[in-house]
This record gives structure tokens, sequence and C-alpha cells, in this order.
């Protein structure tokens, strides 16, 4: 008896064993979660990921749209692991959809009903951890919105001697957050209580999950956050440091401010990790506030969720959008004048009110401002009667014949500077959403002598649909945002329409424009950045990848060209873009340098010349035609501002033309001509 005991036992481990268990049904509800039982019976008292444990998971049900619904496998022990997300858009029903490993396709790259076996997106290998098997396991279904649902029709799970392993994150060059929420789901609009712990041993050391929690140790109330973003599988969160009373404290986190309201931004529609980073550092260096931000690795309730930005949220503070703070008291003469921030993006009847105007062009468009600080919830009728009044009054100006004049038109209620900084960044980097959603605008409280504070824009924010090709024709570089206005939910303004017809505000885009890419807007220097932001990365890029599994799909965004098939290729694509879109706008961007300084000379437009040919190849040849009498030199740059040639002249009384020859060695591409004459000072763009 007892030897047949033991061939029995070492059978077991000897060939592929294998036993499934079947679950039952159950429905799928709007915004509910259901967990559906299966009682496990084996011979084996523990799972583990080398001799016997969960091999795969089966499921067949009904749904209506499966970018609902989340699947999770929940094990005996409480471990908690999920299988998928988000996936599958509008379409209908998963029908004999299994999960394992072994997979060759995730499946993130699969079309509904999903028929086939497929890598989970989440680590399902976890629940071989050396649990008991035996008991009640769980196939868990959340329905995150509502309007559409269906049925769990059946579900089984198998055991069996090749295992299902998983990748053990440990340790880290990144700063590690480790959250755990205590087996509470976490939300939309409801934040819950969690405990949240950060480990960054300081540039250079290495981090490790087993390290004590030294950067911060606490309760945080968290929710997620996000409109399309939430609709993925690697979801984006909001939170806030709580102490344990709940009531919200302020800290400083990885270096960054004191504040206690945070955003752990996902990278799951951004697979270069730079299409925030990159904007945001541009937008700082242009002199704005711009969000402060860092890589990190979290782990969630002991399952490692990939790379995220542990962010700043944009907010009224001194360190964030410095303006005065707006009391519900504060209605009245200079008080009710500021602070606000406002904002384009979603909106309804409750937290936002409707322009008096529609954007040239388009008759009839609808746009509407969202109140953003005070929250809606908060700001009182006085000041929302002010602000209306406010971006009225600029909108009328705007609008009027008078428009560009400088005493009475649009420049006595707006920031130009900034609104020009603002169309830089947006149209370097192509962003679509940058004019239509999650837009800001902010207005300080007015000087006491009654003089305005203006209207600025920016903060900047949300590039992950930017800084890509998603539609046909657009591979060169080419197209313009500022005029694309008419959105599927969300209508922008069309001002900047109407500020290009402003010449001195075209000419002064062109000018900072150029100047820009002398420096911050250089092809080397951005390129410079995201490499370097590839360098912090590299290490957990590999792990985020395993996670997720949508290297190499088409997910998220959609793009024209075919998905990146390494992390390296998806880098060199970003900056290939970059250098495509940066050459278009040097040829495309409105108005002209004359009057502009670029390198601290006084510039008066009278110094007048003309240049031909124009394209040109070998010879350039420059017009003096302002019967010049003073000493001048003629400087040749490319778009970068290093000098190609310089020659000086002596004026006379008569027109005088100078000829710069043997340039034909010269890079097709954007050159400069700059004549200086004393103080004064003209620039021209050439193209070869």
């Amino acid at each position: 008896m007892k030897i047949t005991a033991l061939l029995y036992s070492l059978l077991l481990f000897s060939v592929n064993y294998a036993q499934t268990f079947t679950g039952g049904t159950g429905p799928i509800l709007d915004n509910q979660t259901i967990d559906i039982p299966l009682t496990v019976t084996v011979p084996q008292t523990t799972i583990n990921t080398t001799t016997f444990g969960v091999e795969t998971i089966c499921l067949n049900l009904t749904h209506t749209y499966l970018a609902d619904i989340t699947i999770q496998i929940v094990a005996p022990d409480g471990t908690v692991r999920n299988l998928s997300s988000g996936i599958g858009g509008g379409d209908d029903n998963m029908t004999n959809t299994c999960f394992n490993v072994t997979a060759p396709t995730s499946i993130q790259t699969g079309t509904a009903p999903f028929t086939g076996t497929f890598m989970p997106m989440g680590q399902m290998g976890a629940v071989n951890n050396g649990q008991n098997p035996n008991g009640i396991w769980y196939l868990r279904i959340a329905d995150n919105y509502g309007a559409d649902e269906g049925v769990v029709i059946d579900w089984t799970i198998t055991f069996g001697s090749t295992p299902a392993t998983y990748f053990q994150f440990s340790e880290s060059d990144l700063p590690i957050v480790v959250i755990n929420t205590n087996s509470q789901a976490i939300d939309v609009d409801v934040k819950i209580v969690a405990d949240m712990g950060i480990i960054y041993n300081g540039v250079g050391n290495r981090n490790y999950l087993v390290d004590p929690y030294n950067e911060y140790n606490g309760k945080i109330g968290i929710e997620y956050r996000g409109n399309y973003s939430l609709s993925l599988p690697q979801k984006p969160y909001n939170f806030e440091l709580q102490d344990n009373a709940g009531l919200a404290i302020d800290s400083s986190i990885l270096g960054m401010p004191a504040e206690s309201d945070w955003l752990l931004l996902a990278n799951y529609n951004d697979k270069s990790f730079a299409r925030n980073t990159l904007p945001f550092n541009l937008f700082d260096s242009m002199g704005h506030y711009s969000v402060r931000s860092h890589f990190v690795d979290v782990v969630m309730n002991g399952e490692y969720q990939g790379i995220y930005m542990l962010a700043e949220k944009i907010k009224r503070d001194s360190n964030r959008v410095d303006i005065s703070k707006l009391e519900p008291l504060e209605i009245v003469g200079q008080d009710v004048t500021g602070g606000y921030i406002i904002k384009i993006d979603y909106w309804d009847n409750s937290n936002s009110w409707q322009s008096n105007f529609s954007p040239i062009g388009f008759p009839g468009l609808d746009v509407h401002f969202v109140y953003y600080y005070p929250k809606p919830e908060l700001i009182v009728l006085q000041q929302q009667t002010y602000i209306q009044n406010f971006m009225n009054q600029f909108e009328t100006a705007l609008y009027s014949p008078n428009f560009a004049d400088t005493a009475v038109g649009y420049r006595r209620f707006i920031h130009t500077e900034s609104f020009i900084d603002y169309f830089i960044i947006s149209e370097v980097t192509r962003n679509g959403d940058g004019y239509k959603k999650s837009r800001f605008l902010y207005k300080d409280k007015d000087h006491a002598d009654g003089t305005y504070r203006k209207l600025h824009a920016g903060p900047v924010w949300d590039f992950d649909w930017a800084l890509k090709d998603m539609w046909g024709g657009s591979e060169d570089g080419s197209q313009w945002m500022y005029n694309n206005l008419n959105g599927q939910d969300v209508n922008a303004p069309g001002w900047y329409i109407r500020l290009l017809q402003d010449t001195l505000f075209a000419n002064e885009l062109r000018c900072r424009y150029d100047d820009l890419r002398r420096t911050i807007l250089s092809e080397s220097y951005m390129h410079q950045k995201v490499d370097s932001i590839a360098s912090v990365v590299n290490e957990s890029q590999d792990w985020h990848y395993l996670v997720w599994g949508h290297m190499g799909a088409s997910t998220g965004t959609p793009e024209v060209q075919a998905p990146s098939q390494t992390y390296a290729e998806e880098v060199q694509r970003l900056k290939d873009w970059l250098t495509r879109r940066i050459t278009w706008l040097d040829i495309n961007m409105p108005g002209t340098l004359n009057g502009c300084s670029m390198t601290g000379v006084q510039e008066i437009s009278e110094v007048i010349f003309n240049v031909y040919p124009n394209p040109f190849e070998s010879t350039i040849s420059i017009n003096l035609s302002n019967s010049l009498n003073e000493n001048g030199k003629i400087t040749l740059l490319d778009a970068a501002g290093r000098i190609i040639r310089f020659q000086e002249f002596t004026g006379n009384s008569s027109n005088e033309t100078i000829e710069l020859s043997g340039l034909n060695d010269l890079n097709a591409g954007i050159y400069f001509i700059e004549v200086e004459m004393g103080s004064k000072k003209a620039v021209q763009k050439l193209v070869k």
C-alpha cells in the first residue's frame, strides 16, 4: 500500500499533471464588482512557480462594451492579480478566452471575442506563492462605467506541473512607491484611505523594496483620475497626503516643494516616457511655472505596476501657480479680481459658463470655460460674475476692429509672452489637446492702483497624444494645431486665429521661436533631453513592458506607423519626429524677423535689405537698398545660431549689393542673414 502511494506521488511530479476546476455564473452590472466563486481540491497543499501551481485561467462572458471591465483572479490567501483591463474597446464578449503566461500574444493585442490563449496583463503567476491552493478562488469582474452590462457564463482554473511564473520586483535605481489599499477598491471622485511609503536612498544609490520608507511613510487619500487615460490598463491616480485624522498635510516629496496634492501619471500611452516630461521641462526653461515630476517604480498591493511620473497637481500655491488666494468673502473691489484659474476642458452646466463668442470661421461653435480655482462648488456668484466679465471683455477686444491697438485692444487683457510660449510648446509638440482639453489659464489679483493683472496662458499639461503621427498625411511634420478647434466633445476658442492677424504678435512669435531655436528648441538640446530621460528609466522600462506587455502592440493613441518593437526604437522614433516637426515649423512659422532681437542688439526695422535667390544653392546676394551711410557687417547663421560666414562692409550713399559665394557644401535647411549697422539690425530667413 505504501509502495502504491509512493508511485502515485512520483507520477504526479514526473509527468505533465493537470487538473481543471469550473466555476459558476453571475451578472456584470454597471459600476459594480462581482466575485464568481470556484472551489479547488487537489492533493497538493502548496503551489509554487516550479513544480505545481496555477497554469491557465479561462472564461466565457457576454458584455456589450468590453473596455468597461477589469478581470482579476483572487486566491484563497487574498492575493489579487489582474488578468485584463480596458481591452476590447466597444466590442462585445469574451468567448473561450484563456490566460497563460507562456502565450506568445498579449491579451492587449487580441480582438473581441478574444478566442484563444493570451498572456495576461498582470502577474498571474504571483498566486503561486507557496499558499495552500485548496479552498475558494474567485473570478472578480469590475464594471467601471455605466450603460453596458453582461453575464459571466462560466470560468475555469487549471493547476498543473508547468505553473505560471512571475517577475518579482525587488530593487531599482528609481525611487520606489509602495501603496497598500488594505483590500479596498480604488474609486473615481471618491478618495479611499490607503498607506503609502516611498523608498529613495539618494542619487547614485540603489533602492530596495525591503529598505525602510525614508521619503514618506503615512496615510494618503487616493482616487482614479483622468478621462481617456483612465480607460487604459495602467491607471492614473490623484492622491492627497493625510494625517491619521484624515486631514491634508503638506510634505516635500523627492525634493519637490511641500504640498498635500500629488499625482501618479501613468505612462501606458507614452512608450518613450518623454512626452510629458520634455514639454514640462521646456516650458519651465522658458521662464514659466511648469509641473515638476519624478519617475518612480510603483508597487500596489504587492503587485508591481510599472513606471509612473510622481508629479505635482496643478493648483494655486506659492510654489505652483503663484496667484493670490481668493476667499469666499472677497467679492468687491480689488479683492474680487483674483486669483483665478480656469480651464478649457470637459464641462457641464454646473462647473462652467459659455463664451459669448464663436471662433473666426466657425460660426455657432460653442466654447465653454471651466472654473478650476476656486473650485466650482466653492466659487461664489460675485466671483463667477467677475471672471466671466473679464473674459468677455478680453474676447470683445480681441474680436473688435481695433483688436491690434496696443492701448485699447486685446493686449490690455492678456500676457502676450505667455500666450506666445504656450503656442510654441503646443505647436512644437503638435498637441491637439493643447487648445481644447486640459488647457489652463490664470489671472492674479489686480494691482492696488487698479491696473490689470493680465490673463496668463499655462501651465502646459497633457501631452500623451502629442509628439507622434496620429493621422495620415502628417508624417512629414506638417499641420497646425491652433486652428483645429472643433472637438468631438470639447471645442477650443480660436484666439490664435485672430492673434496671428496682428502683425506685431506674429513677428513677436517668430522672434521668440527663432531665439529659442538657438537654445532649448535646438535639435541637439531636445535630442539630448530625450536621451537623458531614456537613460533614467532604462532599467525599469524592461520591467514595465514585461508587466504591461504592450511594446510592439498598437495600444493607446492610434499612430500611423507600425508600433516600435523595442524601447530603443521608440526613443529614436521620437527624436526623428522632433527633427521633422522643427524642420517644418522653421519654414512655416508665421511672422518675420525684422525688428527681432536675438543677440541683445537693439533692432530697428528701418534697416531694410533684400536677399535673393531664396531658396539658394551656392550664392546669396544681399541688396542694401536704403542708401546706407554707415559701416556694418553681414552674418550668415544656421538654424542653431552657428556663424557660417561673416563679412564687413563700408557704407556709401548709393545702393550696394554684396554677395556671399561658395555655399555649395552647406546642408539643406534653414539659415539666417543678419545685417547690422551700429545699434540697428535686421534679420531675414533663407532656405537651402
